[in-house]
């Protein structure tokens, strides 16, 4: 039938949601487990400093609210980290024929398709945590800021390949426009 799903090269009864884009065609890949860890302590910084803060504010007015606030904190702090194990497993990104998915999110749960056509330029960066964990993050960039996608948490050479395949595909695509 001309207008099946099928026709169209898709599984039979076509996408089962918007954000799982044929899941039987599509291989997708997790990004480092390490990314966690690297998360955490970026966490565990801000913890630190916003508990000295209520110490000091403690310390100088004896006001009752600090202890309070100091107990806020360190709830916060344990339910986002929570939230960032579950967040991380949800980042995954796969790789099709002529473009790039890329996954995450928990409860707004976001899914880019980037078209390497599309594709102008490709950023891998990795700050100095990433870089004690052998961690870096490839940045995607089109001619629309809002379909910019990233990938965090990917090994330096899995980051250099798919920079490089990547950059090779936009280019080879791009020649046809």
């Amino acid at each position: 039938m001309a207008g099946s799903p099928a026709a169209a090269g898709f599984p039979a009864g076509g996408p089962v949601s918007a954000l799982e884009p044929w899941p039987d065609t599509v291989e997708w890949r997790p990004v480092s487990r390490s990314l966690i860890t690297v998360e955490l302590i970026n966490r565990a910084s801000w913890v630190v400093v916003l508990l000295a803060g209520c110490t000091a504010g403690w310390v100088l007015t004896e006001f009752w609210a600090w202890p309070a606030a100091m107990a806020a904190v360190l709830i916060f702090a344990v339910w986002r980290s929570i939230v960032t194990v579950r967040a991380v497993k949800a980042w995954g990104y796969a790789e099709r024929d002529n473009d790039l998915l890329v996954r995450h999110g928990l409860v707004i749960r976001r899914l880019s398709i980037v078209p390497y056509a599309r594709m102008q330029f490709v950023d891998v960066t990795a700050g100095p945590l990433e870089r004690a964990f052998h961690l870096a993050t490839v940045q995607l960039h089109t001619a629309s800021a809002a379909s910019d996608a990233k990938i965090p948490g990917l090994p330096p050479d899995e980051a250099a390949r798919l920079r490089d395949r990547l950059t090779a595909l936009g280019e080879d695509r791009a020649e046809g426009l």
